[in-house]
């Protein structure tokens, strides 16, 4: 294990949604890093047994109670409870670092496409509704089955990091350093995360047909 980036140090991640294959996936890279973390979800018990599974410093209580005690909240949850959610939470959530990785995805006979999202993306749905947070979008194409596989060692893809506050990205671009084999490259504004977030549909697609766990590779940085 690397010594952790200055930016990360006393910092515990919260994952909401982290009993779901994404957030159960991201928890154990983060703990395995050294990274204290709470998981969240609807239930703490379901939380409590899912923390017990994973490597390093990492326990379960309610959505509510993680989002409290995260510094930095990773929301992972189901696009179909995202509002929802979000909304009650507003008050554990405010003055925080929040990181979306949720999809706003369909499926159907001819596989995954791309949902209309009012405010443009998931994303900016929580910065609409987060008004007291700094909402970044990440970790949207990384594969949770690599993500959960300890005997994955590295998990070769950049994360495209979205936001409007410099700070905040950059924190979080240290956050995804943290994985092994993972870059966490600037993405740009937060109203350019919906194309990032569309984006796993065609991974999806890719994955499919090759039988991979296709990731994110940028060129000539």
């Amino acid at each position: 294990m690397s010594a952790l980036p200055e930016s990360l140090a006393g910092t515990t991640v919260a994952v909401l949604g982290g009993t779901g294959p994404q957030g159960r996936g991201l928890a154990r890279r983060f703990a395995a890093a050294g990274i204290p973390v709470v998981l969240g979800s609807r239930s703490a018990e379901r939380a409590e047994d899912a923390a017990r599974e994973l490597p390093g410093e990492v326990r379960g209580l309610d959505n509510a109670g993680a989002a409290a005690a995260g510094d930095i909240v990773v929301v992972a949850v189901p696009w179909e409870g995202h509002g929802e959610l979000l909304t009650a939470l507003k008050g554990e959530l405010a003055g925080k670092v929040v990181v979306d990785c949720v999809n706003p995805l369909g499926f159907d006979k001819q596989g995954a496409y791309a949902l209309a999202v009012e405010e443009g993306s998931a994303a900016q749905q929580a910065q609409a509704i987060l008004g007291d947070s700094t909402v970044v979008g990440a970790f949207h194409n990384v594969s949770a089955v690599k993500l959960e596989d300890p005997e994955v060692e590295s998990v070769d893809t950049d994360v495209l990091v979205l936001g409007d506050v410099r700070e905040a990205t950059d924190l979080v671009q240290d956050l995804a350093g943290v994985i092994p084999g993972v870059r966490g490259v600037y993405g740009g504004r937060l109203r350019n995360a919906h194309q990032v977030e569309a984006l796993t549909a065609n991974l999806i697609s890719v994955n499919r047909r090759y039988k991979a766990h296709a990731g994110v590779r940028i060129t000539d940085i």
